[in-house]
């Protein structure tokens, strides 16, 4: 990392007239593989580094607190870091955010960094690709690989000065499916700390299977309600919604009415049990610290429906009166009553893929077009695709279940069945 400039930056900042700073310098050293089908088209090495600036400033009678960042190019002469320093300080100076306390001064240190290896990852990711099941009717079409080793340091003007390091992988593919008269792709990208081989080979297994299954769907009927089940990363949207709705920020912001020891609704089937993790294995966001340079730590913030601890940045939490603060990376959803097999049992629609599935955080509404899906009908399987489905989630928890088994996607793990019911469906003629 740039110490030089760092310094250059500390010392501008000091003589500013700011009230307090924090800089974040990011440092991201990698590599990117491309292959067509499974030969290499090209590889790079890739070195970035990102120095955020951000500075707070009081108004004249105390009463307010404002705050402005940007980017500060490692290659910034003195000047061009003065110039964008003090331009911060005015814009922060316009800033009417009532004052709060900033974060407290943190240990200082840095982890060894050990325990993984980018060269090894990407070894991890290709020779995952290269088992994966292949045949003439469904195949890789194309995948991409980014591995990185991300350190992150913190410095504030209050005395914080920690660094992270960690992995952070990334893997784009492309499926292809063909029968004699169509062919059809489907896109999946996944992300990770290191490489989960287990996980994206099972992922893909079914990729490959779900590209077959799309060329011989049927038109979505006009079921009107049905159960519909969720059993891919769609679902990480519906969970999303109980954890936004305890962010400090909604609730300041009165786009949340949920209350500390008061449960959310009154329910017959499942209810959800949330809790922070610092880490969860492979997660991209095991983190220490968070971005403000709080510790991170694991928290309960919903116990079967009944809020017990809300989350968010040091300001908002601030302002609900919480004596400690923290961004919530990864999160645990605990096990529900029945197993997968259970809750696949009578009528239900399960939903595999849609073009774009949407939680609405505010509102509760959910919306998703359908791409396929296999409709039980207590009988038979029809495969299907079109139409879309549609509901409120202040209505779902009423009478939701998910499953005992638990799957995780990136930094969060969640059932990996869940079930919502009388869900409305427009079929595919509609």
């Amino acid at each position: 990392m740039a110490n030089n400039m760092i310094e250059l930056i500390k010392a501008a900042l000091n003589n500013s007239g700011a009230d307090a700073w924090m800089i974040t310098d990011t440092l991201t050293e990698g590599w990117e593989f491309y292959f067509i089908r499974h030969s290499l088209d090209q590889n790079r090495a890739k070195n970035v580094e990102h120095i955020n600036v951000k500075v707070f400033k009081k108004s004249e009678d105390g009463k307010f607190l404002g705050d402005a960042s940007d980017e500060i190019a490692p290659s910034a002469t003195e000047e061009e870091i003065k110039k964008t320093i003090d331009s911060l300080v005015l814009k922060a100076g316009y800033i009417k955010n009532p004052v709060y306390k900033l974060n407290p001064p943190e240990i200082s240190g840095q982890p060894d960094g050990s325990g993984f290896n980018t060269a090894d990852i990407s070894a991890d990711f290709i020779n995952a690709m290269n088992e994966l099941p292949e045949s003439a009717d469904a195949d890789i079409n194309s995948y991409e690989i980014f591995t990185s080793k991300v350190t992150t340091h913190i410095i504030t003007s209050g005395g914080t000065d920690i660094t992270e390091i960690y992995p952070s992988s990334m893997i784009e593919v492309v499926v292809n499916a063909r029968d004699k008269d169509h062919e059809i792709e489907l896109y999946r990208m996944y992300h990770s700390g290191t490489c989960d081989k287990a996980g994206l080979k099972n992922s893909l297994i079914r990729t490959l299977q779900y590209g077959k299954d799309r060329l011989k769907a049927e038109k979505t009927p006009a079921l009107e309600k049905a159960d519909v089940i969720f059993s891919t990363d769609d679902a990480v949207e519906i969970y999303n919604f109980f954890k936004d709705k305890l962010g400090a920020a909604m609730l300041v912001r009165r786009m949340s009415d949920w209350e500390i020891g008061k449960s959310i609704a009154e329910a017959k089937g499942d209810k959800v049990t949330l809790t922070a993790r610092k880490t969860l294995e492979n997660s991209s966001t095991n983190f220490s610290y968070d971005e403000e340079g709080a510790p991170v730590r694991d928290l309960v913030l919903l116990n079967e429906f009944v809020p017990e601890n809300y989350w968010g940045s040091r300001m908002y939490t601030q302002y609900l009166g919480l004596e400690k603060s923290g961004i919530v990376y990864n999160y645990e959803i605990s096990g529900g009553s029945r197993t997968e097999e259970e809750l696949r049992t009578g009528k239900y629609l399960e939903i595999v893929e849609f073009s774009d599935f949407q939680v609405d955080s505010l509102s509760g509404d959910i919306f998703g077009e359908i791409r396929l899906g296999y409709y039980h009908d207590g009988e038979n399987v029809k495969i299907i695709t079109g139409g879309s489905v549609s509901g409120n989630m202040n209505q779902f928890v009423k009478n939701m279940h998910f499953s005992k088994e638990l799957v995780q996607y990136n930094n969060v793990r969640i059932p990996s069945v869940t079930r919502l019911a009388d869900v409305t469906i427009t079929g595919a003629g509609n």
